[in-house]
Order: C-alpha cells, then structure tokens, then sequence
C-alpha cells in the first residue's frame, strides 16, 4: 500500500501551505486503488455502470450481408460500365423476410434497408437510380461493386472486444450489449460515498433559523453532483463542532463507505477539529492549496475496523464546495469507481469578453458564461460577483474560466481556456 509519507518524500517542491492545483491532483491520482468488486446485473440496470470484464463478441452484428438501402441488388458482373443495363426482376427482399432463391445471370432483387443480401448479389443500386418497364429494372451506368452492402460483422464480428473492462455503459454502449443478445453484464459495484456538513451554524432544510444560522445548501449541492457520477450515496447530515461528535461521524463513514467527503472544517479556524481527529484516524495532509476559491482542503485516508476510505475535506464556502468537487473530487471518485478511459472534463480557448484580474502564483477558476456573439465567435465573460460564498455565480455559469498558475492580468479579447461543465457534470 502506497503511503502518503512515501509519495510527499518523492516530491521535492512539496509545499503543504502552497501546493499547485497539478501537484494536488498529482498526489491523488498516486494515492488510489479501485475497487475491484463485480457484480452480474441486467443490461438495462448496467447503465451508468463501471464494465467489470471485458466483453467479447460471440457473434457477427449483423448476421448476414445485407443491404444498407432500399434499391436492387445486383450481380456487379452483370453491369454494362458504359451504359444502362436491363435486368429481370427475379423477386424481393425485405428485413427480416428474405429472398429464397439465388440469383442468376441477369437478374436483380428488390430490397430493402436490412434485407439479407440475395444468394449471388453483391451490389445494391439505390431506387432513385432504377427505373423499371414490363418485369425489368433499368440500371443506370457508374456503379461501384460492392455499394450500399454492409458485410457480416461489419459492426461487430466474432471474437472481437466490443468493450474493455473500466469502460463506463453509456446509451451507445447498453445498445452494443444488447445487440450481442447478452441479457446480463458484469459490472464493478457502486461506489459508495458518504458525506456530511460541519458547523453549529447550519440549520436543516425546513427548520427555522436561529440567530446566527444559515441553511446547509452544501449537502444537497454534493448529493446533485454525486449523484450525476452514479455512486451509491450516503447523506449524514450536519454535524456539530464537536471533537467527539465529529470523529463518531467519521470513524462510521469510514466503516461503511470507499470514500467520504466533509465540507467545512478544514481551515485555521479554533472550531476547526478535524485536523486532529484525521490524525489520530489515518494519514492525511491538510493542503492550502494555491487557488481561489478552494484553497483550504484535505486529502488522505481513513482507517476504521479494517477498511481505509479516501477522505476529502471541502471547504465551507459554497462556490469552493464545488470547484474543489469538480477540480479534484470528480476524477478522483471516478477512478476509484474503476473507470479507466479518459474522463476528464475539456478544455479549450476561447476569446475573453472582458478584462480579468489574476494575481500570479494560484490556478483561479472564475465562473463564466460561454456565450456567441454577433458574429458567431465563441467568447466567454465571468457571471459577475466572484466571490467563494456567491452560490448564484454558479447557477448562472456554464464553464469555468481555468486562469493559469503563473499567469497575470488578462484584457479583453485575450484567449483563455475554459471547462465547460453544463450538461457535463
């Protein structure tokens, strides 16, 4: 088992009071093992699931040669290169009903889309090229042998690997599964996460504020976005500033889940317990990450009755909740789910609309509003107010603006990359 202390030691810039948001990620990516766990279920229940197997095709899609449009099939041989050939019309050919005989010199069949090819034919010519007269079909010159024929297994031929194992079922890859005839599938099992917000000042959706509370949005924004990833999630509310309330919940999230998550509690604050309670429980650095927002956030694992849970601790601001979620928690719970293609969310260039402050020596993640302007350029402009605790600036961005480490001031018209994460995420 890797050890936090053993990757830290091959790091010669680590910085746990300034840590570049690479290095972050770096360290993450080095600290997890997957779960290795399958499960058998039906095809319909596999989507959104982790491929625990590879899976192989035990026969061609299709089956036969068939025709990939309504037209004539035809003897390429029998085709004048040079002009209109006259060829008897020996029956016809639908999907699923097809034609019995064989083909014979000088005769075509008509098809249809998915019809089996007829016995001899290895041409289809489209209908709108065929014209036909007293049992004949009139073929124009210009075909190519072999048009409009798809080949048995063309789609999918036997023997093949149709999907690796840490491939996620999406819609496409649900239809490539059933196509094969398969009514089950193995699947790596749910991720299971457990979170929890801290703080004597939060109040519960549905109870009346106190002086000095406000209401715990943070739980719900996490459980949309686990949601989205497919884990199996488990919600354990708000717990106080309390060292023993907070280490009870702990030590049970870590009994019961592969990762828990926590938001608040993570920065200098004297009501800050956690970094005691993680010491006392695990291994775990406590990062001031170099970024905005998010800068205060732990990382490590937590050991409890003989199983480890990765352990990531949010900030308490809501925007910092969430870019830290999408910066670092996403990847990282999506590898551990056994994912193994490339999931990372895009980036790409686009002009800014206006100017940009950034100081350098931090990766800022400005909320932006990915937008066409008069010309149909792609430009991108911030939603406004950026402040870590405006959980509005979200709502109304569908990108962040990703500012580089190193990078300075940005004016207007400048390229900057982006990560759009509507729809995505």
């Amino acid at each position: 088992m890797t050890t936090l202390e053993k990757i830290i030691s091959c790091m010669d810039d680590y910085d746990p009071n300034a840590l570049p948001v690479a290095r972050a990620r770096e360290v993450i990516r080095s600290f997890l093992v997957p779960v290795a766990a399958n499960e058998r279920v039906s095809v319909r229940a596999a989507l959104g699931r982790v491929l625990g197997e590879d899976i192989v095709s035990t026969v061609n899609v299709p089956a036969h040669d068939n025709s990939a449009m309504d037209g004539w099939a035809v003897r390429f041989a029998d085709l004048d290169p040079n002009g209109a050939t006259r060829l008897a019309i020996a029956g016809s050919a639908f999907a699923g009903h097809g034609f019995a005989g064989k083909i014979g010199a000088g005769q075509c069949v008509r098809v249809m889309t998915g019809a089996v090819m007829p016995e001899g034919a290895d041409t289809v010519v489209i209908q709108e090229d065929v014209r036909t007269e007293a049992g004949a079909a009139i073929v124009p010159a210009g075909q190519k042998h072999g048009q409009n024929r798809r080949r048995a297994g063309e789609d999918l031929a036997i023997g093949r690997v149709v999907l690796r194992a840490g491939e996620p079922v999406r819609p496409a890859e649900l239809g490539l599964i059933a196509s094969l005839g398969l009514a089950e599938v193995t699947v790596r099992r749910r991720l299971r996460v457990a979170f929890f917000s801290t703080g004597d000042e939060l109040a519960s959706v549905g109870q009346p504020l106190a002086a000095g509370q406000v209401y715990d949005s943070n739980r719900y924004t996490l459980f949309g976005m686990l949601s989205r990833l497919g884990v199996e999630v488990l919600d354990m509310g708000v717990v106080r500033d309390d060292p023993a309330s907070l280490e009870a919940a702990l030590c049970t999230a870590a009994a019961s889940a592969d990762a828990v998550i926590t938001s608040g509690g993570v920065s200098v604050g004297e009501a800050d317990f956690t970094r005691e309670i993680l010491a006392k429980l695990g291994e775990v650095a406590f990062w001031k990450i170099a970024m905005r927002p998010g800068r205060p956030m732990a990382f490590g694992r937590i050991a409890q009755g003989g199983h480890e849970a990765q352990f990531f601790g949010l900030p308490g601001n809501p925007v910092a909740v969430m870019v830290t979620f999408y910066g670092f928690v996403r990847d990282a719970l999506l590898a551990l789910a056994g994912r193994t293609d490339d999931f990372a969310l895009p980036h790409f260039q686009v002009p800014s609309d206006t100017a940009l402050r950034k100081r350098p020596g931090r990766t800022e993640f400005q909320r932006g509003l990915l937008f066409r302007d008069g010309a149909g350029t792609l430009r991108v402009r911030v939603t406004g107010h950026q402040g870590s605790g405006v959980l509005r600036s979200m709502s109304e961005a569908n990108c962040f603006i990703v500012l580089e480490h190193e990078r300075g001031d940005v004016e207007p018209g400048e390229s900057v990359p982006v990560q759009p994460f509507d729809g995505l995420v």
